[in-house]
């Protein structure tokens, strides 16, 4: 059962078990499981028990007036769950299930126990004023299945990625002597043909075409070669695929990939677009004739990517560990979106590059940043297992950490060139969070450039 439960919904069941442990209880009861929840009350929830003024001493005194406890043989043992959790437990289950969510919250545990007549959990909440009925009330609102994105602050633009950066984009294609390879190639190639605008099969084809990319050699593993793309390639008779929006130098299809390759390389840590990341540009578009034929092999999307990113990783760039770290910040306050704070918090937690020594010698700790960052945008209502996604504004702040490594001609986004693009956004919530942390743009800055000239 507890697979389902979300990391909020398991901490309050283990602390149940650690206070039944503390009172040197053989079972844990009910009773425990409503000062775990006390104890582990956030957001919504704690606001809740502050409403009537219930602090966790104040219920834990009530409680022990009627508790009936059977002790332990040790003081070692583990506490077991009594019959009565274990259907409060069930009931827990059940009440998820109705909510239409596929995991448990921490909210369902709340309701179970608020729910609970056969303890005395309820008679001990309403003795210290508090309103079971308004409280089921809210908490029943908060584990409806959401339909819509839970609202963040630096939403203030439209989120979907802008692919109109056609300078951009022909920038990109020789800025590296593995891209330059491939769309020399791919023009050649274009050259020869009767066609006049360059496809996304043309520059899968060049790739494949050298055996020295490492891409090449994962995709050979797949059974894609050369050669039997050309034989695909040269079956179809139509170039439909490509033709899907306006026509450019690229096929509009053709166009989109590059855009998501740039968008990719960026978020991988690179400050160049590898062959790498115009075939997970290939996968995450999803349209052309390069994505058509790569479907006559049969080959699982999401292995095919992750086969490509698995070499990468473990590189690991300073980029791509801090936008990682950031993601599980955005997921452990129970949301999908990950803004400029969840980037402040990524380069705390990465610590190794230089925006994290800086921060630290500035006195910043990833504890004291996490209490800011949940001040400024509280806890999420539900537990997100969907796809995280960035900000506009978070958007902008990797754009411009993308510009600063080019300016310095660095292969690889650092964390000082992601702490540097924060400074450009002086009213985002990681600036925020740094000011109520005791510490301004100035002392950031100063403090980059002296450990970049160690």
């Amino acid at each position: 059962m507890f697979e389902r439960f979300t990391e909020k919904a398991v901490n309050a069941v283990s602390k149940a078990q650690e206070i039944a442990q503390e009172m040197h209880s053989k079972n844990v009861l009910s009773e425990h499981l409503l000062l775990a929840l006390l104890a582990e009350a956030k957001g919504v929830s704690l606001k809740i028990f502050k409403m009537y003024g219930i602090t966790y001493e104040k219920l834990y005194d009530e409680i022990m007036k009627v508790i009936e406890i059977k002790p332990a043989q040790s003081e070692d043992d583990v506490p077991s769950f009594s019959h009565h959790v274990k259907i409060l437990l069930k009931d827990t289950l059940d009440l998820a299930v109705k909510s239409g969510n596929p995991t448990i919250l921490y909210e369902h545990l709340f309701l179970s126990v608020i729910n609970d007549k056969n303890s005395n959990n309820v008679m001990t909440l309403e003795k210290l004023g508090f309103n079971i009925e308004m409280a089921r009330s809210l908490l029943e609102k908060l584990v409806q299945k959401k339909t819509k994105k839970q609202y963040h602050p630096e939403f203030d633009e439209s989120n979907s990625y802008n692919i109109n950066k056609s300078e951009e984009t022909d920038s990109l294609l020789y800025d590296n002597d593995e891209s330059r390879s491939v769309f020399e190639r791919a023009v050649a190639k274009l050259s020869a043909s009767n066609y006049e605008i360059l496809g996304t099969e043309q520059i899968f084809s060049s790739i494949l075409e050298n055996d020295k990319f490492a891409v090449t050699k994962i995709l050979s593993q797949y059974g894609i070669t050369a050669d039997n793309f050309e034989d695909k390639l040269a079956n179809i008779q139509s170039r439909k695929s490509e033709y899907e929006g306006r026509q450019i130098i690229f096929t509009p299809n053709a166009f989109l990939m590059m855009n998501l390759a740039l968008q990719t390389a960026k978020e991988l840590g690179s400050s160049v677009v590898l062959p790498e990341h115009i075939i997970l540009g290939i996968l995450k578009a999803k349209k052309g004739l390069a994505y058509d034929i790569l479907k006559e092999y049969r080959i699982d999307d999401n292995e095919l990517a992750h086969s490509i990113i698995k070499p990468i990783e473990k590189q690991m760039p300073e980029t791509l560990t801090i936008l990682r770290l950031a993601k599980e910040e955005a997921r452990r306050l129970g949301r999908n979106v990950v803004g400029t704070e969840m980037f402040l918090l990524g380069i705390i937690g990465e610590g190794t590059g230089v925006g994290g020594q800086v921060l630290a010698e500035l006195g910043i700790t990833i504890r004291d940043a996490r209490k800011v960052v949940e001040a400024l945008i509280g806890f999420g209502n539900e537990y997100y297992d969907k796809e995280v996604v960035f900000t506009t504004r978070a958007k902008r702040v990797l754009e411009k950490a993308w510009e600063l490594a080019k300016k310095e001609k660095k292969v690889r986004i650092e964390s000082a060139h992601m702490l540097l693009a924060i400074m450009t956004e002086p009213t985002s919530l990681a600036m925020c969070a740094l000011e109520q942390l005791g510490v301004d743009a100035v002392e950031i800055k100063e403090g980059i450039k002296k450990f970049s000239n160690d």
